[in-house]
């Protein structure tokens, strides 16, 4: 089975998920403009959340 999510990762996710038996992680490292596109879509979901 295939997941997807198009999350922003840390504290070495990917490498923890490659360790797991049949786990593959795929992810690529943003630009800077990019990172902060999809910090600032973070940033607005959680304000979002919190009212």
């Amino acid at each position: 089975m295939k997941y997807i999510y198009n999350k922003l990762v840390r504290d070495k996710i990917p490498e923890n998920i490659d360790k797991m038996e049949l786990r593959k992680s795929n992810y690529k490292i943003l630009e800077d403009k990019e990172y902060i596109e999809e910090l600032d879509k973070k940033l607005f979901e959680e304000a979002h959340e919190f009212i």
